[in-house]
């Protein structure tokens, strides 16, 4: 089976963004299926290849994976309308090889919203099986946060979100809150699989030499974030915590930032306006150097800004890093991964913009690491038990395949 398959941030493990389409690209590989990635030139992101680009493009073979990649740079800290000129960029050249490429499966994932249009030609143009994955609620979550009011852009926004769903012939969803923001689209059910993001830990246990950033002691409680600082992320929460670990004279709780955003700037200078010496920023790290690090951390933290949107609508990379590595989690928001902490007993859950609680959980880590270390070994065992990346890409790759019987019944019929 060949499969066609867009994905505007797509990165190898060379990068230091998510590395799921990687992950199940490679795995459709294993299983003697044909893969094309489309995607862009993210800021994080490393395709694997070197050539220059020639008429707007590069293609190659990386892993086994045939990748095309557009000369198309996108980065979080660009502006909304340089960002949506990419994404329209980057829509209307994967519509032209959606209609040329030869595929049995076209299959797209966002963000962005705009990723689902080559397939709605796929599916209405070619008459190709097409499956669409949605990574994050939209335009849900841009309205809940208010950085798109327009009602005429949420309007069309909208319009796109249902013509995409009602193009596709199977969905993906990668939360419990994505798979019913879905189904209200009216889209039945036995369409929509629920397949979270998931858990390298091959990558996390064999983690190269373990280090720490500089003005931080072995004795330190080192809690880290790793990920975006923009909007949504609500990083100022970490501020918050730190300065009120300042004021109680915590000195030996560390608070890291590792990676980039639109946002990160105007969080260095508040926290050297404020004097926050516990707090550190790093610049992003690809996943083997990322391992290293979580050797030597003692917390995780899931941190995002306080958005009910959020609280179901969201399946973020960090946290399964996190409890791949072995550690226990802080996590300062409602919802599915609360209460997963909660029930498995892997970590803090505390109520949103409450740097008080925060930093009494910090403080409660950095005491009791006994109770800490056994938090981290059950979200461990919640990561191996629950979000093995291996055993969801059996999962996604079923889906797939299931879009497409005729396509493997030729593959099938042709092999000796």
């Amino acid at each position: 089976m060949r499969v066609l398959y867009f994905h505007q941030h797509f990165s190898t493990p060379r990068g230091s963004v998510g590395i799921r389409s990687y992950e199940m690209a490679r795995r459709l590989v294993g299983l003697g299926h044909q893969v094309t990635i489309v995607c862009g030139s993210y800021g994080g992101g490393e395709t694997g290849l070197t050539s220059k680009f020639v008429r707007g493009r590069r293609r190659g073979v990386v892993d086994g994976i045939d990748i095309v990649e557009f000369d198309l740079a996108y980065s979080n800290s660009d502006g909304f309308l340089k960002r949506a000129t990419v994404f329209f960029k980057f829509a209307a050249r994967s519509v032209g090889l959606a209609l040329g490429e030869r595929y049995d499966v076209v299959f797209a994932t966002t963000t962005p919203l705009t990723a689902g249009i080559p397939g709605i030609f796929a599916r209405w143009i070619r008459g190709k099986p097409f499956v669409f994955e949605v990574r994050d609620l939209w335009p849900e979550l841009p309205r809940a946060m208010g950085v798109i009011r327009n009602p005429l852009v949420l309007w069309a926004m909208s319009v796109l979100e249902w013509a995409s769903y009602r193009s596709a012939h199977r969905l993906i969803g990668l939360s419990p809150g994505i798979v019913d923001g879905i189904a209200h689209r009216n889209v039945s059910r036995d369409r929509i699989a629920l397949v979270p993001n998931g858990c390298d830990l091959g990558i996390f246990a064999n983690a190269p030499e373990p280090w720490r950033p500089a003005g931080v002691a072995a004795d330190d409680l080192l809690a880290v974030f790793a990920g975006t600082h923009g909007i949504a992320n609500g990083l100022d929460a970490v501020l918050d915590a730190a300065a009120e670990l300042k004021r109680r004279g915590r000195s030996d709780i560390k608070l890291m930032l590792i990676g980039q955003g639109k946002l990160k700037a105007g969080l260095q200078a508040r926290a050297q306006r404020e004097g926050l010496v516990n707090v550190i920023f790093h610049d992003p790290v690809n996943k083997a150097r990322l391992a290293g690090l979580m050797a030597a951390t003692d917390l995780g933290l899931q941190v995002l800004a306080n958005v009910p949107a959020f609280y179901y609508g969201t399946s973020p990379n960090k946290f399964f890093d996190y409890i791949a590595a072995g550690l226990p989690v802080l996590n300062n928001y409602p919802g599915w991964l609360a209460e997963m902490i909660a029930e498995h007993e892997c970590g803090f859950a505390v109520p949103p913009d409450d740097a008080g609680a925060f930093a009494d959980a910090l403080e409660r880590a950095a005491d009791d690491r006994s109770a800490l270390k056994l938090m981290g070994q059950r979200g461990r065992v919640l990561a191996q038990t629950q979000f093995d990346r291996e055993k969801l890409a059996d999962r996604w790759v079923d889906w797939v395949e299931g879009a497409a019987p005729a396509a493997l019944d030729q593959s099938a019929s042709a092999k000796p």
